[in-house]
């Protein structure tokens, strides 16, 4: 069984790594619209980071582990597209970007739907 809290832990680590070099690494060597899109991947990095811990905290169910798992796949096709392109400055991976944003709304809807209402 995959442990999303200690997954979730270690995503918000490197969203906030890769915050920070964005913020002082990249601020005077980046195109103003690369180091925009490194930014804007570093902030969905670190949401979908806090979602898998609390993904972790819930009940397990195969919903949860779709959800998550469509999380994990947004960040490493969305950020992960957006941090090579705020890094390299290179478009090779931005078609990537969209997939890895439908894999997040995927996770959101799974989310919707796997939530269970408390038995009384």
């Amino acid at each position: 069984m995959l442990n999303w809290i200690r997954i979730g832990a270690l995503s918000a680590f490197f969203a906030v790594a890769f915050g920070a070099f964005g913020a002082h690494g990249l601020r005077d060597i980046a195109a103003p619209n690369d180091l925009a899109a490194f930014e804007t991947g570093a902030r969905y990095h670190l949401f979908h980071a806090l979602a898998l811990v609390m993904l972790g905290l819930m009940a397990p169910g195969r919903g949860r582990d779709f959800a998550a798992i469509g999380f994990l796949a947004g960040t490493v096709l969305f950020s992960g597209s957006l941090y090579v392109l705020g890094i390299t400055g290179s478009r090779a991976l931005v078609l990537l970007t969209p997939i890895g944003g439908v894999c997040f709304m995927a996770g959101w809807l799974i989310l919707a739907f796997a939530v269970q209402k408390p038995s009384h």
